[in-house]
């Protein structure tokens, strides 16, 4: 397929050609770009106005992302541009290949000491800069700790996640948001707290289940979570070292008065043992006429506009960019998950016609108890039946590879992850008649 023809199945915003979605949450949705006259790839984070407005937070998001901009650090996800629409802002970020770094640890289990504390040095580094700078991230999770392709480590979101957040006269934020597992005591009781303290427990959770392999505070009803949060009951493993135990114990402490803060921390035995702090610059030349445009409602000159072909009756055709960025290597055989290796992603292939995949999607979620929604070649999958952590709910997505050959993507969008796990295992077997069996595939040839 020629680029003029692919282009017609694709939305433009500006000079970016959008692809696939990355990932999505009730504020934002993310989606794989490349700039068209360069060829590079990012990750466009698209927002409705509508939505923060809502939270009159347009002020406080334009200074945050103002200070990111200027900020070019190598442990933080770099902002490039900011565009507006009438309805929407669009940030066009790095984008970062190596995955999450939970990935990682699903995949080999805990990680050694020396390594966990690598990519807790790092991440500390960026946290203390931004926090330098007035800016918080308020939602530290595994989702937004991302790898690039040297394994260091990169945070997501930093100067976006204030979006559901409000500052109130005290100057404290009191908006319970975040992952539960990893929010702070005073975030969970409302009565206001500090974003540097509140990142910092955040980042405690973080370097236990980096150095255990499991979560400090678990349980499957959310107040006896919320109460061994609020107590700070857990019990490190066996094989922590005296250094490490220590400093966990002092960042896990409930009264964040009592918390270890970045400085005490930078002096810790444990956490100084190879420790080389990341060198962090000013951009000099950076202008902010965009970050002013997109928020300004002054004049329409500066809006860009989404244009896409609405007769495009096809799947997205994935292109050689897109197909690369789902795989380290040249070797497609990663693109296809085997169903033991399922996270909250998955992908298969079928060389059924792209119709009849979504047909045969539709008839077998229905009887496993989820309502569909269908548009274009996309299919949302909503649970009926409240589950651990609410309603599972699952997006899918049909490409087309080559002709006759279509990849389909299949991601939580909320819920519990190992429900999800149970999801895919019946809807899988659902489809095995249409799904295209890469064992019996010779990648090599």
């Amino acid at each position: 397929m020629s680029d003029k023809s692919n282009s017609n199945l694709r939305t433009r915003v500006g000079k970016y050609e959008l692809g696939r979605t990355l990932g999505s949450g009730n504020f934002a949705k993310v989606k794989h770009a490349r700039h068209l006259e360069t060829g590079k790839q990012y990750a466009v984070k698209i927002l409705e106005k509508e939505k923060i407005l809502k939270v009159k937070m347009a002020e406080q998001i334009k200074r945050e992302i103002s200070t990111m901009k200027l900020v070019k650090h190598p442990n933080i996800v770099e902002l490039h541009e900011v565009m507006a629409s009438k309805t929407r802002i669009y940030f066009v970020l790095e984008y970062v290949t190596g995955g999450e770094l939970f990935n990682k640890i699903a995949r080999e289990g805990k990680l050694k000491e020396d390594e966990a504390r690598k990519y807790f040095q790092q991440l500390i580094n960026a946290v203390d800069y931004c926090h330098s700078r007035g800016v918080y991230h308020r939602d530290l999770k595994p989702e937004n700790l991302l790898l690039d392709s040297r394994g260091n480590l990169k945070i997501s979101d930093f100067g976006l996640s204030a979006l559901p957040q409000q500052l109130r006269e005290d100057g404290l934020l009191h908006t319970t948001c975040g992952t539960p597992n990893y929010v702070a005591p005073e975030v969970i009781v409302d009565r206001g707290y500090d974003g540097a303290k509140a990142d910092l427990w955040s980042c405690g959770v973080i370097l236990f289940v980096l150095m255990a392999g499991y979560l400090p505070f678990t349980d499957t009803n959310l107040m006896n979570l919320y109460k061994k949060i609020y107590k700070a009951e857990f019990t490190c493993p066996a094989w922590f070292s005296p250094g490490a135990k220590k400093l966990i114990m002092r960042i896990l402490t409930p009264n964040p008065k009592h918390r270890i803060d970045v400085p005490q921390i930078l002096q810790d035995s444990w956490f100084r043992k190879g420790y080389k702090p990341e060198k962090h610059t000013l951009f000099q030349d950076v202008k902010l006429d965009d970050v002013d445009a997109a928020f300004s409602s002054e004049s329409d000159d500066h809006l860009v506009t989404e244009l896409r072909d609405p007769r495009s009756s096809k799947p997205t055709l994935l292109n050689a960019f897109e197909l690369i960025s789902l795989n380290k290597g040249l070797n497609l055989a990663g693109l296809f998950e085997k169903k033991e290796e399922v996270k909250s992603e998955s992908r298969f292939t079928s060389k059924h016609p792209a119709p009849e995949i979504l047909s045969k999607m539709e008839e077998t979620a229905k009887p496993l108890g989820f309502n569909v929604q269908k548009r274009d070649f996309k299919m949302k999958l909503q649970g009926a039946e409240t589950g651990r952590k609410g309603h599972l709910s699952i997006a899918t997505e049909v490409f087309e590879v080559a002709p006759s050959l279509y990849l389909v993507e299949v991601k939580k969008q909320g819920g519990d992850t190992l429900e999800y796990h149970k999801f895919y295992e019946n809807f899988s077997t659902g489809l095995k008649d249409i799904v295209w069996k890469t064992e019996e595939v010779d990648v090599a040839a």
